[in-house]
């Protein structure tokens, strides 16, 4: 069994990519296992481990195809939809709130002014 190279924060060497990296480029992993790992320490809790992937390996990002962007526009709208009122709020609403901001702090009625 082969144990990862692993590379000081900052130092791993050219040909590796993290996948936010990858991303940058128009990249993917794809299917890839991963190459090498890099380690930050820390003061209180063990080290900090970012994946590393081989640049050489990585395939180009899917296209988004038509049935992609309904979908991502469907599931956007569905987390503008207040579940109270059933109206778009025209922002995602918060989960601490589970509800639009007027659903959640009603107005008091003020009487007869």
């Amino acid at each position: 069994m082969s144990s990862l190279p692993v590379y000081p924060w900052r130092l791993a060497p050219d040909g590796y990519a993290t996948r936010r990296q990858l991303r940058a480029q128009g990249l993917r992993p794809g299917g890839q296992d991963v190459a090498a790992q890099l380690e930050r320490p820390r003061r209180r809790r063990g080290p900090l481990v970012a994946y590393l992937y081989r640049i050489d390996r990585a395939k180009p990002v899917r296209p988004m195809t038509p049935g992609r962007w309904a979908a991502l526009a469907k599931a956007n709208a569905a987390r503008r939809t207040c579940p109270a009122c059933r109206r778009d709020a025209g922002y995602v609403i918060p989960a601490a709130l589970g509800t639009c901001v007027p659903c959640a702090y009603p107005e008091p009625e003020t009487s007869g002014l």
